[in-house]
């Protein structure tokens, strides 16, 4: 069998360094071998919340001590951390889980650790981003390899809306994540501003309860509604570029309705077959009709009109 612990030793680990450590975003089995090691051989672990990483270390029997660095107070403890570093101490930093600096702390203390000239060395390991776009198929494919990482949409309704309008052009595939108590909202806004593109929803990753389910933002809140403890758990939602849209066809990032034209449409739908209430609702706001022809569908199979040229 493998020294693994050899293994991970065969990188030098020099004193007065910091360590960005990624640690596990639910399964504690994804905490890497080379951040066991580095875990094991640092003088302090620099974390997010003392009592989750102190659980972590416990589980897999490790004692250090910990220092905390939150948004809170992340200036005053890197001058700390900066202080140790000098002193020759070998410092690790983790957030609560994932990446650290990812839509966590960790950037400023990065950021004065080599304003003081010491040095950065990254772990790579668990990120919850990366894991949902690697179960996103063809929507990566489609977007040629590239994606954005948006991280948490705005809390505030108009805000969100206004920032999934200017997203809603991106040719490839946008990650973002989300908490428990807002997934409904965020679900809610997508799926009115982009009825027809699909959605691979990340719940609770690497967790008993996962789930990624791909479905078209329309169809989004149903989803989340069905189950009662559907809306428990941390999110992580890829949605899809606009450059192919959820019928499968090609299009122009330009060629996808912004929410005005499609709140329009769903005003028209009702009272029009689908066709006729595209043609209008493109005549009154400048979207194109065949994008809003592909929403009205959308929306016919998720229940609404049924009437047709």
């Amino acid at each position: 069998m493998a020294d693994w612990n050899s293994l991970a030793a065969g990188q030098t680990y020099p004193p007065g360094t910091l360590y960005v450590v990624a640690t596990p975003i639910g399964n504690v089995a994804d905490l890497s071998l080379r951040a066991l090691h580095v875990l094991g051989l640092v003088d302090a672990v620099a974390c997010e919340d003392t009592r989750n990483t102190g659980q972590l270390l416990t589980r897999v029997g490790l004692q250090r001590p910990l220092l905390a660095v939150h948004e809170h107070n992340e200036r005053e403890a890197a001058e700390r951390i900066v202080a140790r570093l000098a002193a020759g101490e070998r410092i690790a930093y983790v957030s609560d889980a994932g990446t650290p600096g990812i839509s966590d702390p960790g950037a400023r203390l990065v950021e004065a650790v080599r304003a003081a000239g010491r040095g950065v060395v990254p772990l790579p390991g668990p990120s919850a981003a990366v894991a949902a776009l690697s179960v996103a198929g063809d929507m990566l494919e489609h977007g040629e390899g590239r994606f954005t990482f948006v991280g948490f949409l705005p809390g505030k309704p108009k805000a969100r809306d206004e920032a999934v309008a200017e997203l809603a052009g991106l040719a490839h595939p946008w990650v973002i994540y989300e908490a428990p108590h807002r997934i409904g909202d965020t679900l809610a806004a997508l799926a009115a501003a982009l009825p027809a593109r699909r959605l691979m929803i990340g719940r609770e990753l690497t967790k008993l309860f996962e789930e990624t389910p791909v479905l078209l933002a329309a169809d989004a809140p149903a989803w989340l509604a069905a189950e009662a403890t559907r809306g428990k758990g941390e999110f992580v939602i890829v949605v899809e570029g606009a450059r192919r849209h959820a019928g499968g066809e090609a299009g122009e990032a330009g060629d996808v309705p912004d929410a005005r034209a499609v709140r329009v449409l769903e005003l028209l739908l009702p009272e029009l077959p689908a066709k006729r209430a595209a043609k209008l609702a493109a005549a009154i706001t400048g979207a194109k009709t065949d994008a809003l022809y592909q929403v009205a569908l959308s929306k016919k199979r998720g229940g609404g009109n049924d009437g047709d040229d």
